[in-house]
């Protein structure tokens, strides 16, 4: 089992120190990676529903700086050694795929290699309007999009020509670190774990039934002639946290899961101290 540490791009870890600090702090812990956040811009008043909290707002406000997170794991990159910098989640329907491949592929090449890009369809519709880009269909946008960032890392003169997006005999230079990077699906609808089973690399839902939402994505990988055991399934799990970590970590493997994600803020204070002592009470005890 992978440990990794969402959120991990918010609060104080959004400033320089802050993301060395936490950066060094979860390696050292032995998490395997750490997962940002993201939105370009928080349109003031939104009527559109957070799906991930009962108040249906996301927690903080437009004052609350959520740096890049491409720029911010580029930051971490050069203050760690083997931790995996990812995407948790990217909203790719909102970016240009072309320019958006040009710099995953950058960050893969200079960190050697460490970059899993986390990619999600997006739920904050007045942002999508803001930055002049069309609601609808933002599925299948994003679906094309993925298959245009993979073309692009893989090989050099390429075409394509799509519903979104189309171009003749570009080259995108230079290249992630083994000509591709890993593409996790976010969401957790099934619409978003049938996007897992066809074309990601990764499912995270970010809640819901685990086991429904991971089931989902593995037959629809087999339905599509792909081998369900090359996703790599994330979630979450409360009772982490519990006085029984291990048995949360043994039913959330029972699930076929490969990485548990556990909340940045939850070691706000006393970060590197709180991290080691998860860490060793945790981690060190699972990978035994």
């Amino acid at each position: 089992m992978k440990f990794g540490l969402a959120f991990a791009n918010i609060m104080h870890f959004g400033s320089g120190e802050g993301a060395k600090t936490i950066g060094r702090s979860a390696e050292a812990a032995g998490f395997d990676s750490v997962w940002t956040v993201e939105h370009i811009i928080y349109p003031e008043g939104y009527k559109s529903t957070y799906p991930y909290d009962e108040s249906g707002k996301m927690p903080g406000s437009g004052e609350n700086p959520i740096p890049d997170p491409l720029i911010w794991l580029g930051f971490v990159a050069a203050h760690t050694k083997t931790l995996r910098l990812a995407t948790g989640i990217s909203l790719l329907p909102e970016r240009s795929p072309v320019s958006f491949a040009k710099e995953v592929a950058t960050l893969d090449n200079m960190s050697g290699g460490r970059v899993e890009l986390g990619v999600g369809i997006g739920w904050l519709k007045e942002e999508f309007a803001a930055l002049g880009v069309p609601w609808e269909r933002r599925g299948a946008r994003t679906e094309e999009y993925i298959e245009v960032m993979r073309l692009l890392w893989a090989e050099d003169a390429v075409s394509f020509q799509g519903e979104f997006v189309s171009f003749g005999a570009i080259s995108c230079n230079p290249k992630p670190a083994s000509r591709k990077v890993p593409i996790h699906i976010g969401g957790h609808s099934r619409a978003a774990a049938e996007r897992a089973g066809r074309v990601g690399d990764g499912f995270w839902p970010a809640k819901g039934d685990l086991r429904e939402l991971f089931d989902i994505a593995c037959q629809t990988a087999s339905a599509y002639g792909r081998d369900p055991a090359l996703i790599e399934l994330t979630g979450q799990h409360p009772g982490i946290f519990g006085d029984d970590p291990q048995a949360a970590v043994e039913e959330l493997a029972s699930w076929g899961a490969n990485r548990i994600v556990v909340p940045s803020f939850l070691f706000a204070r006393d970060t590197t101290a709180a991290l080691a002592a998860w860490g060793d009470r945790v981690i060190a005890k699972t990978l035994v």
